[in-house]
């Protein structure tokens, strides 16, 4: 009697087990018809879509990447891990755009967003650019810079007149050019190509006191090419009074304002925007830039804001002068070596001789990341 009831009981052990077990199965194998009270499907997905993220070793690997990360960031995740960077370009120097935003995203293994600016005329041409490219994929917002921020604010001595353009001053309406954002940003001109992780440039440390990261121009390999001394005496009136008041030394090391890391919150909290446009209008009633050697431009306002409160920037992150004369020769002639350039994380063809244009150095690392214009607008100039 004993054993009859043992095996009875044996029975419903198994018959649950059973039930159990195949009630599990339907779970998870049928989500549609059975609500997920216990929400372990939920914690499952996460799981199993994390564990198969695919490796960024390819463009088309990215892009799956970029989409995963736009659908974390509208659910207000992985925030922290978003590099952004702003590229002003306009007609002219558009290709110069495309091929530094393709160096980013092609040696990148974060998140960018990117934040575009350019004129009225190329906007349409941009939008078209990249959305007809293996660049269609990535996170960017696209602005026209007003020309009306900076009407009767420029003034040109020096003999450079293409200083003057409008859009060479946007770099200076970053937080009303992006109203929204408060974090940290790096800005590029757009003759510069990266072949570093941008991450690394985008955590540059600003000390507490200073507002940006830059990198200074009258130190070791800088100063060697470059026919300037880099100095502030080569920007600056010295004998207008308001520079005087500034008490800055003519022999203070100058820098490079193409390439700049700073915090858009600290940048509004201190006005800048509107220190910059007090330098550029008092420009324009009496001389306080622009007959020196290193000429206007944008360039002297910003040395004075910045003045003394300025962090460095590692020197293989900014490789500059490839766009300057040799030295040496006085012609566009090879300042680096090849292993040097490979080595480099960011070059930077400041001066006169751009990569898409005929004469100019190591344009080879150009051509690897530009893509073709599908309107044939923009055409690098190559010797036949």
């Amino acid at each position: 009697m004993i054993f009859e009831m043992g095996i009875l009981s044996a029975r419903k052990v198994g018959v649950l087990l059973a039930l159990f077990w195949m009630g599990t199965l339907c779970y998870f194998w049928l989500p549609d018809h059975i609500p997920d009270f216990l929400d372990l499907r939920t914690k499952s997905t996460v799981r199993r879509r994390h564990d198969t993220l695919p490796r960024p070793h390819s463009f088309g690997h990215l892009s799956n990447l970029i989409r995963m990360d736009q659908r974390n960031v509208s659910n207000g995740h992985n925030s922290s891990d978003i590099v952004h960077v702003c590229i002003t370009s306009d007609g002219n120097t558009l290709g110069g755009m495309i091929a530094l935003i393709n160096s980013i995203v092609t040696n990148t293994k974060h998140h960018v967003r990117f934040h575009l600016v350019t004129d009225e005329d190329s906007v349409d041409h941009l939008r078209a650019w990249i959305q007809t490219s293996s660049l269609r994929q990535i996170d960017y917002e696209l602005k026209v810079f007003p020309d009306s921020w900076v009407s009767g604010k420029i003034k040109i001595r020096g003999g450079r007149q293409e200083l003057g353009s409008p859009l060479n001053y946007a770099r200076y309406y970053l937080p009303k050019l992006f109203p929204k954002l408060k974090e940290k940003i790096v800005f590029l001109d757009d003759d510069c190509i990266v072949q570093g992780d941008i991450m690394e440039l985008y955590k540059t440390e600003i000390k507490k006191g200073h507002l940006g990261a830059f990198s200074e121009d009258c130190k070791g390999l800088n100063k060697r090419l470059s026919r300037l001394s880099n100095v502030y005496a080569e920007f600056l009136d010295f004998k207008n009074k308001h520079v005087q008041e500034k008490k800055i030394r003519p022999s203070a090391c100058s820098f490079n304002t193409g390439l700049f890391v700073t915090d858009l919150g600290n940048w509004h909290k201190e006005n800048i925007t509107g220190q910059l446009e007090y330098w550029m209008e008092l420009n324009t009633r009496e001389e306080v830039y622009g007959n020196e050697r290193g000429g206007g431009g944008s360039q002297p306002p910003m040395m004075l804001v910045f003045y003394n409160r300025i962090s460095p920037i590692d020197s293989m992150w900014h490789v500059r002068y490839l766009g300057m004369l040799s030295q040496r020769c006085w012609t566009s002639g090879t300042s680096y070596s090849k292993a040097f350039i490979a080595q480099a994380k960011l070059l930077h063809w400041n001066g006169k001789f751009k990569p898409w244009g005929r004469v100019s150095q190591h344009r080879d690392v150009w051509d690897k990341y530009y893509i073709t214009d599908p309107t044939g607008k923009f055409r690098p100039i190559r010797r036949v």
